[in-house]
């Protein structure tokens, strides 16, 4: 709805606007004849007068804006350079505290480089204590050779060095460091295997995806970028803040010093005060001096003690600062103990864990030992005690048998022999089984012994080896123990010593208090006395505190520039809305390119559909051209027996070479179709180019926008911080000022205390212990500050670290940023080369196709001519048959037969080879029609091309031409212009006579106003015509120079035919110049006006004649440019068909060719499958990595939060995580590598792309050429349009002084009628004359005189009065007759002016439109520009990249290989090794074997002898027999012995087989536990693993229980929050149901306002066809009335040229009276000025005469108090002098003496003088005395006599301030000869200026130049007029009046000295007798 609302709206305003701008023009131009008819006889005022003031005030207020703002410019650049300093500051600050830091990091590395190697050792140790326990457990376990065991160690040993390892935080930055090298690589590979992966997958991207993609990653580049900008937003603020807290710092600083500045300069000037006031004591009385000097006394006394305080506040802060600088080392050294300490215990805990693990490693032992032992013991009983028991039962056996045989015999001997014989085969039966038993058990004895034998050597040898490992790990054992009991000894006797020493110190400090506090109760009571200083502190604060209040009113000053850039903000607001719309129109240009996009691809869709029949039809066509030369191959066999086959052969090959012609036909046409498509897609490519680099554009837009705001933003924060930073401050200076006082109050008590106690030892201890204690104070003080800072600093660089690790950061991302732009631009780059191989593969396939082709068809006429032939052999055949004989044989007729039904055949197969042949052909005309309609279409597009490349030249052409016409035309107006000049010129001769003697009366009458004391300006009345006149005449000029700048742009646009209508014109306004000059001259002004308003009316004509020519000529650029984007569309389209057709080639092509390549695509699948299963586990590493960084960051965050710590827990993570991704990196490089062979063999394709590349670069940079010819073209011309510019801006300004000189003409005429009241002007300039001169005169002369010489004026002004009134009467009887003709004059005057402003208003409205559309059109042309250059540079740039890549990738495969090369070496000697192994167990199996040989042959050998010792045996128990002399029992036994021999043969045979056996057992045995150490060393690397895995288990468990918690707490919130939005989306359902209710209505209510408003569209439809009948109408009577008016006009002219000349006679009569009027009233109102400022001066001099009777009045009152003062001492006086008349002060004369004798020769005569006048002597008698002394008489006199001269200077005598006692006595006469002094009337009257007095003692330096008061006299004189140049001798103070320090200061009284240069003394000023009172109050007025 709201889009179709807003469609109707947009349409009808632009219908309405059109409607609306056409009615404007109409109403214009009825409007303007309305004015012309009606406003003939009306009067009309001009406001100029207003508009003057108002436009004055205006620029006044600009002016004081732009002072402002240029003012604050200036604050803002002296703000700025401040801030760089500060910032420098800064930096250096920040450079110096890095410095630190790192030296701080490398003295930590050092030490946890030596913690690591301790840690190593233990470990090592501990490795040793466990492999020894396991080896010892393994020989316990498994009875083995010990060859195995220790084979097994080296495994253990690194196992249980993997468990062992103990978590050092130490290591938490080293691990840090790792990880992020890891990322790093791990960052890297991902890179590349993205760079591999988008390779491989480059060709089954598709656009849109990549364009989405390309969107995706522009805006994340956006969001990383601004991401930077806040960082370093955020940096810099906090580098502002820095600064600014140094400013602050140095700003306290200043104030400090300043503040000791003043009171330094306070007390010198106390001092000098001082100083003044002892001298004025010593020259006043004798109590005064004693005052003084008392007050002296105390000041100097309080100096002294201020001295001494300062002193001992200096001598305090010293000690405080040593104590300060000993107090922080000692906390240092405490500080470090602490450290040590820490570690120490640390350490500690560890030697006991050790401890305690070694003891249950050593019970372990011991409990294995003590098994082991009792197994052994087990063993022994087991192979021992069943021998004995077996032997016992056998004795036992033996000896019941003997009884047995004994009680036999006896039985025997008893019974009969029968029995005896039964019984004795009984018992030989029973003897021989149990003598069988004994032998079996006899041998088994033997086997049991030797294997106890066997067992105890084993056991022997293990109990031995055992024992001796035992022995020295035991050792070991006890070393370490006893080590590290001594080392714990060591700590604990430090700690001890550390706690004593704490101790100690603690006692000292709880003595140090308690004295303190002594102190403190002691000094409290002296707290009275220091009342003072606190009073002067507190000034000192009141004083500091106004400073602040200063510093307050800064800030408020602060925040109203924060408003002002609040506005600021508010105004980039708006510029960001607008950026916001032009961003909106963008996007609509965006979109209706995608439209453009989407139509392109239809076009293409449709053109594949016809690539896919046109494939169909040519598989259908190959097949039937199969079935063909299949038939044509059996043709040729059957034609093999025929003769003509070489005459067939040549007519193919004839064939062959035209379809060779034909094929390279085909391929021209090709590589003229690849040419065309390439160019497309050239142009294609940078439309895509320029729609990115809008979309960059904006985007840049987007983020200055943001980045402004943030700017904005940051600033006020900062601003805010500073205000808080400040106050903060400003109270913390606070506090420490009320500190320092209170300090300070303490230490005057203490102090005030010390000196009130005795001189002795105490007093002394006391007074040290106090400053002490102040000491310690402040050092306390100082150091928490200290402790305060270094926390902030601390703060600040942290801060500063962590945006600094956020720094590397974005460079990290930058840099993958910039990896991901190269590796995009890779992929582009494979694209166009994968394409280019596309084309080719194309062209090659429609080249084999076309092969086939002409195969096929020289196949078919080779056919075609063995049929002729086939057809001429018959016929042939047919004429002999006819010729021979009818007698035919058998076999000729058989062998006719034969061959007629081979030809029948032949006919058959020639059919139907033609039928396919026909077939063939029209495949081929289809073929061939459809390149030729290709063609006609590419020559369509050519066509169309160069049709528009002619229209481009053809408008250059026209463009040239017309600049060519301007010039032509411009010469033409510089030539007329020059006419109208010499015409002017002529004239103005004329006018300057006149006008030279107006200028003169003028600058007569200026310097009339000027002479006078005050300026003053014309009358009113003047001013304002004047002003007026001025007004007009910048209007006229203005609009001229508006027309011409108008007419200029309408000739620029203009056609042939419209110039030569603008030079008609021209040509006719020349001829109007020359007419208008010659009505000047004449009289006939009226018709002129006339014609001027019909030229301005015909001029808006033609100018809306050029506006819709304008129009006309933007239309058809309009549809120029449609049409262009139409034929672009048409071309975009053939090209994809083209496209299409190449891709369907290709397929056909690919069907052709072998399976290779699918078995290649296939391999390129499957990498692409395992570089997406690379990816996505990339994608999860990169995952986990960014989860670590937040951890760290969390962790980091935590850390500066809180204590500091790391917990152990995420540093095990981290570890864990470090493993992980070094297996990660390990997979990863093996991936790379597979990768890299894959690479390696595409890289052989990027030498032919590289060639490709570098030839597209070329292309580039021929483009860069061009489009650089092209600017410099354009550059040209629009330098050549700003020079044709400028000309016509210098024609309009002559044509405004053309104007210019038509205005003077008329004033001319004004002028000529002024000259006949010149007389009357004179008589007024010689009485104005005549004024200054007396003026001038009486200067100098007194206030009377000048009254007389202003009622001479008022009398000399009054006659002239007089006589003027005549003559006013006499001007206003012309003036009358005047102002009628001026009346009329001035209205036809201001109606013409009225309209030519109206109309040249609206020109100047169109120029300015016309000119803004100009300039928005150059600069979207320089911006176009601009851009290409951008293009150009990137390009540039992504080629240096290219190369840069290429250099990486080189070095990577030279990497790769020296690796491989590594990996083969390792293999090669692990190979080897292998072999070692192999060959050495080869050797011990063949030993093992030779050394079970050796045994069974030991074995055997021991049987034997074994059988032999029984045989002994046996043989001497027959012998025994024999000798008892039992021979049968012999024999039996030999019988048996027999048969146990027998038995033993067969038991040895057994037992052999049974030790073979055994052996073989053994082997295998041997070779199982071989297998099974193998399998354990498995189980225990299976268990490490299982123990990582489970802890890591146990870890992922904790997170997940945390993050399982976590999202427990995140899904209550959230729940939480549901319930709120349910309860909100209850209320807003209500809402939306009303909302809903309400627009329904609203929608109703709507529609019915549609019904309405489209009834009114109909309505205004029908009024605009109604208005548009009307408009006609109104022309066509416009027309009609302006054919009247031509007529009415011309009629008039005739009429007006009569009237004009009686008009313009009488106003030259009434102009000549009114200038003599005007003259008169300006004379009189010049002498009313004077006589005002007559009056003035005459107010002012009564007020300064008041102000001067006060000073008398107060001079008067001084006067009489002198006077009496006079009259006392006068009175003392006379009493000296009667007390000493007659008597000379003897000093004084041998002074005098000295003197005279000290002064050089020239100069004694006045020493004698001097000596003269004090003696009384009269002048003449001096003078004729020295006269005489000149000649040579009485030269003795001047020994001690003088004569005097009555000088008028002080007598300075060389007197020095010891004798100022006895000079005191000869008073009298000094003051007699003072009195004479004054009285003399000779002075002259003294000048009140100080710089023309002499100094001091001018007149007696020549004599007392030796005296020190000779140096002092001048120089008291400068000083004093220096000093107090502008001080009232009679209202000013004593002290100004007369200097304290006065130079004569040594020569006694004050009476004494004479009133000095020095002085300004105000005596009365003698009145001359000539001087007046007039000449006075004129010298006054001037002053």
């Amino acid at each position: 709805m709201a889009s179709w609302l807003g469609g109707l709206g947009s349409g009808l305003g632009q219908s309405l606007g059109q409607v609306g701008g056409s009615l404007s023009s109409l109403t214009g131009q009825i409007s303007s004849f309305t004015k012309d008819i009606l406003l003939e006889g009306a009067e009309e005022v001009g406001d100029a007068a207003t508009e003057l003031h108002v436009s004055n005030s205006r620029l006044r207020e600009i002016e004081s804006i732009n002072a402002a703002q240029k003012s604050e410019n200036e604050r803002l650049k002296k703000v700025c350079s401040d801030l760089e300093e500060k910032h420098e500051a800064a930096e250096l600050q920040i450079k110096q505290l890095s410095v630190e830091y790192r030296n701080q990091l490398q003295q930590k590395e050092v030490e946890i480089s030596h913690l690591k190697a301790r840690q190593n050792a233990l470990q090592e140790q501990l490795q040793k204590l466990q492999t020894a326990a396991q080896s010892a457990q393994l020989g316990g376990g498994v009875s083995q050779p010990a060859t195995t065991s220790a084979s097994f160690v080296p495994v253990v040993r690194h196992s249980s060095g993997f468990e062992g390892d103990d978590m050092d935080f130490g290591d938490i930055i080293w691990s840090q460091q790792e990880i992020n090298r890891l990322s790093n690589e791990v960052s890297r590979l991902e890179s590349e295997v993205d760079h591999w992966k988008q390779i491989a997958q480059s060709s089954k991207v598709q656009g849109a995806n990549d364009a989405e993609q390309s969107e995706i990653c522009k805006l994340q580049n956006i969001i990383k970028e601004l991401k930077q900008n806040l960082s370093r937003e955020i940096d810099e603020h906090q580098h502002e803040l820095s600064v600014l807290q140094d400013a602050h710092r140095q700003k306290l600083v200043e104030i400090s010093r300043r503040h000791r500045e003043e009171l330094s300069e306070y007390e010198e000037r106390i001092e000098e005060l001082e100083n003044q006031l002892q001298q004025d004591g010593v020259s006043t009385d004798a109590m005064v001096d004693s005052k003084i000097s008392e007050q002296e006394k105390m000041a100097q006394n309080l100096e002294g003690r201020k001295a001494e305080d300062l002193q001992i506040i200096k001598d305090l802060e010293d000690e405080i600062r040593k104590l300060n600088q000993k107090l922080s080392s000692t906390k240092e050294e405490n500080k470090i103990l602490l450290k040590e300490q820490e570690l120490l215990k640390v350490e500690k805990i560890q030697l006991t864990q050790e401890l305690e693990s070694l003891k249950s490693d050593f019970s372990m032992l011991q409990s294995s030992v003590a098994e082991q032992d009792a197994l052994l013991k087990e063993q022994k009983s087991q192979s021992k005690t069943p021998l004995p028991e077996d032997v016992v039962s056998l004795q036992q056996a033996l000896l019941e048998a003997e009884r047995e045989i004994a009680r036999l015999s006896s039985l025997n001997q008893a019974d009969s022999p029968v029995h005896m014989a039964k019984d004795v085969q009984a018992f030989t039966l029973d003897l021989q089984v149990l003598k069988e038993e004994n032998l079996k058990l006899r041998n088994e004895k033997e086997e049991l012994e030797k294997e106890l034998l066997n067992a105890q050597c084993k056991d022997e040898n293990i109990t031995s080896a055992y024992t001796e490992d035992q022995n020295s790990e035991l050792r070991q054992l006890k070393q370490d123990l006893e080590r590290k009991e001594h080392e714990l000894n060591e700590s604990i006797a430090e700690r001890e010593t550390l706690i004593a020493e704490l101790e100690e110190l603690d006692k000292q400090n709880q003595e140090a208090t308690q004295h303190m506090i002594t102190l403190k109760e002691k000094l409290s009571r002296q707290h009275i006395e220091t009342d003072s200083i606190t009073k002067q502190l507190k000034i000192d604060i009141d004083v500091e505190r106004k400073k602040v209040a200063k510093l307050e009113m800064e800030k408020m000053e602060t925040i109203k520039e924060l408003d002002t850039q609040k506005e600021k903000l508010s105004q980039c607001s708006y510029a960001l809305n607008d950026l916001h719309i032009s961003k909106q129109q963008l996007q609509d240009n965006v979109r209706n390119l995608q439209e453009q996009l989407k139509k392109a691809q239809d076009c293409n869709l449709h053109n594949k559909k016809e690539i896919k029949e046109l494939q169909q039809r040519l598989k259908e066509r190959e097949e039937e051209l199969s079935l063909s030369l299949s038939k044509l191959t059996e043709n040729i066999n059957q034609a093999s027996s025929l003769s003509s086959q070489d005459l067939i052969l040549k007519e193919r090959e004839v064939e062959i070479v035209k379809l060779q012609n034909k094929q390279l036909e085909n391929k021209q046409l090709n590589e003229d179709l690849e040419k065309s498509l390439s160019d497309l897609k050239t142009e294609n490519g940078k439309l895509i180019a320029a729609f990115e680099e809008l979309k960059q554009e904006l985007n840049d837009t987007i983020s200055e926008k943001n980045k402004v705001c943030l700017e904005k933003d940051t600033v006020v924060e900062a601003l805010k911080l500073e205000k808080r930073h400040l106050e903060s401050e400003l109270s913390q200076a606070e506090k420490q000022l009320f500190e320092q006082a209170h300090k300070y109050e303490q230490t005057i008590e203490e102090l005030s205390n010390a000196r009130s106690m005795d001189t002795t030892a105490l007093q002394l201890e006391h007074e040290r212990l106090v400053k002490l204690n102040q000491e310690k104070d402040f050092k306390i003080a100082e150091l928490k500050r200290s402790m305060e800072q270094m926390e902030a600093d601390h703060q600040e660089t942290k801060e500063m670290l962590t945006t600094s690790l956020g720094g590397q950061k974005q460079l990290t991302e930058l840099i993958k940023e910039k990896e991901e732009f190269i590796e995009r631009l890779k992929n582009q780059a494979s694209q166009v080369k994968e394409e280019l191989e596309e084309y080719r593969e194309v062209s090659r396939k429609q080249d084999v196709l076309k092969q086939n082709l002409e195969e096929k068809d020289k196949s078919l006429a080779i056919m075609k001519e063995e049929n002729n032939h086939l057809k001429e052999e018959i016929e042939r055949l047919k004429d002999q048959q006819s010729r021979a004989t009818p007698v035919v044989e058998p076999k000729t007729l058989d062998i006719i037969i034969e061959l007629e039904s081979e030809v029948t055949q032949l006919k058959v197969i020639k059919n139907n080879l033609e039928e396919e042949i026909e077939v063939h052909k029209k495949t081929i005309e289809d073929q061939n029609q459809k390149t030729v309609q290709l063609q006609q279409s590419l020559q369509e597009q050519r066509k169309e091309i160069d049709e528009s490349k002619f229209q481009c030249e053809q408008m250059n052409v026209t463009h040239e031409r017309l600049s060519l016409e301007k010039d032509e035309e411009i010469k033409n107006l510089q030539k007329t212009i020059e006419q109208i000049k010499t015409q002017l010129h002529k004239e103005r001769q004329v006018i300057q006579t006149d006008s030279t003697d107006l200028f003169q009366e003028t600058k007569v009458q200026t310097l009339n106003g000027e002479n006078g004391n005050e300026k003053h300006d014309l009358s009113k009345a003047e001013i304002e015509r004047l002003v007026k006149g001025i007004k007009e005449r910048e209007m006229e000029i203005k609009l001229l120079n508006e027309k011409n700048v108008s007419l200029s742009q309408q000739i620029d646009q203009l056609s042939k035919d419209e110039v030569g209508k603008l030079t008609r014109i021209i040509q006719e306004k020349d001829l109007e110049i020359q007419a208008l000059s010659a009505r000047v001259s004449s009289a006939s002004y009226r018709q002129d006006v006339l014609g001027l308003q019909q030229q301005l009316q015909a001029y808006v004509m033609e100018r809306e004649q050029v506006l819709a020519v304008l129009s006309e000529k933007t239309r058809e650029n309009s549809q120029l440019k449609t049409e262009y984007h139409k034929i672009m569309d048409m071309v975009a389209a053939k090209e994809a068909a083209l496209v299409r057709l190449q891709e369907e080639n290709q397929k056909l092509s690919n069907r052709f060719e072998n399976s290779s390549q699918d078995m290649f695509r296939e391999t390129i699948q499957n990498l692409s499958r395992i570089i997406r299963e690379k990816d996505i586990e990339i994608d999860a590493l990169s995952q986990k990595c960014q989860t670590l960084l937040t951890v760290l960051q969390t962790s980091s965050t935590d850390t500066d939060n809180g204590s500091g710590g790391v917990n152990s827990n995420q540093f095990e993570e981290l570890l864990q995580e470090r493993d992980k991704l070094k297996q990660q990196v390990k997979k990863m490089e093996e991936w790379k590598q597979q990768v890299i062979t894959t690479v390696q063999n595409m890289q052989h394709e990027s030498a032919h792309l590289q060639e490709e590349l570098q030839k597209l670069q070329a292309q580039i940079l021929v483009e860069s050429d061009s489009n650089s010819k092209l600017q410099v073209d354009y550059n040209g011309l629009i330098q050549s349009y700003e020079q044709n510019e400028k000309k016509l801006r210098s024609f309009s300004q002559e044509l405004a002084q053309v104007q210019h000189t038509i205005g003077q003409l008329h004033n001319t005429k004004d002028l000529l009628l002024g000259k006949l009241d010149l007389v009357t002007p004179s008589v007024t300039m010689a009485s104005i004359i005549s004024q200054p001169s007396v003026m001038q005169s009486s200067v100098p002369e007194v206030l009377s005189d000048e009254s007389k010489l202003l009622q001479k004026e008022l009398e000399q002004l009054k006659k002239k009065l007089q006589e003027k009134d005549s003559t006013i009467r006499t001007l206003q009887e012309n003036n009358q007759r005047l102002s009628d003709s001026v009346a009329t004059a001035s209205e036809f005057e201001r109606r013409s002016q009225e309209e030519t402003d109206s109309e040249m208003r609206q020109i100047r409205e169109k120029h300015d439109v016309l000119q803004k559309s100009l300039r928005e059109k150059d600069i979207l042309i320089k911006s176009k520009s601009d851009q290409l250059l951008s293009v150009s540079e990137n390009l540039s740039n992504k080629v240096n990249e290219n190369e840069l890549l290429k250099q990486a990738v080189t070095n990577l495969k030279e990497r790769n290989l020296i690796l491989e090369m590594d990996i083969r070496k390792l293999k090669e000697e692990n190979e080897k090794i292998v072999v070692r192994c192999r060959e050495k167990e080869t050797e011990f199996r063949a030993l093992q074997e030779t050394n079970m040989q050796f045994s069974m042959m030991l074995k055997e050998k021991e049987f034997e002898s074994h059988s032999m010792k029984e045989k002994a045996l046996a043989f001497e128990k027959l012998l025994k027999e024999k000798e008892q002399g039992k021979t049968g029992e012999l024999n039996q036994l030999l019988n048996e012995v027999k048969s146990m021999q027998e038995k033993a043969a067969t038991f040895q045979q057994e037992r052999d087989q049974v030790m073979v056996a055994l052996k073989q057992k053994q082997m295998e045995s041997s070779a199982l536990q071989s297998e099974i150490q193998h399998l354990h060393e498995k189980e225990q690397r299976l268990n490490q693993e299982l123990e990582r895995l489970r802890n890591h288990l146990i870890e992922m468990e904790d997170s997940y229980t945390r993050e399982a918690l976590a999202a427990e707490d995140r899904e209550t919130k959230l729940r939480k929050k549901v319930s709120i939005l349910e309860e909100k989306l209850v209320s807003s359902s209500t809402a939306v149901e009303n909302a809903s209710h309400q627009a329904n209505l609203q929608v109703e209510s709507l529609q019915e306002q549609l019904n309405l408003i489209s009834k009114q569209r109909d309505e205004a439809v029908l009024q605009l066809a109604i208005s548009q009948d009307q408009v006609k109408q109104y022309a066509l009577s416009l027309t009609n009335l302006q054919m009247v008016l031509e007529q009415f006009q011309q009629e008039e002219k005739a009429m007006y040229s009569a009237e004009l000349e009686k008009h313009q006679k009488e106003t030259a009569e009434w102009k000549k009276k009114a200038q003599n009027l005007e003259e008169k009233v300006a004379s009189l109102q010049e002498n009313l000025e004077e006589a005002n400022a007559a009056l003035d001066a005459a107010s002012r001099l009564t007020e300064q005469l008041d102000v001067k009777e006060e000073q008398i009045e107060e001079l008067r009152r001084e006067g009489e108090i002198r006077r009496e003062m006079l009259e006392d001492v006068q009175n003392k006086l006379m009493n000296l002098i009667n007390s000493t008349e007659g008597k000379v002060d003897k000093l004084l004369m041998r002074n005098l003496f000295i003197g005279h004798f000290h002064t050089p020769k020239n100069k004694r005569n006045e020493v004698l003088r001097l000596m003269g006048s004090i003696l009384g002597m009269k002048k003449e008698e001096l003078d004729q005395l020295l006269s005489e002394d000149q000649r040579g008489v009485t030269r003795w006199v001047t020994g001690w006599l003088g004569g005097g001269t009555g000088s008028k200077s002080v007598p300075s005598t060389p007197l020095r301030p010891t004798h100022q006692t006895g000079f005191n006595s000869s008073f009298s006469e000094l003051f007699v000869k003072f009195l004479e002094t004054e009285s003399c009337p000779s002075l002259p009257p003294p000048k009140l200026s100080v710089h023309d007095m002499k100094p001091l003692g001018a007149a007696g330096t020549g004599k007392t130049s030796s005296t020190p008061s000779s140096s002092q006299i001048p120089d008291s004189g400068v000083s004093g007029s220096s000093r107090r140049p502008d001080t009232n001798p009679f209202l000013a103070p004593r002290s100004a009046a007369v200097p304290l320090i006065t130079p004569a200061s040594t020569s006694g009284h004050l009476l004494m000295k004479p009133i000095s240069d020095a002085l300004p003394t105000f005596t009365p000023l003698p009145v001359s007798p000539d001087a007046s009172a007039g000449a006075v109050l004129k010298d006054l007025l001037k002053q």
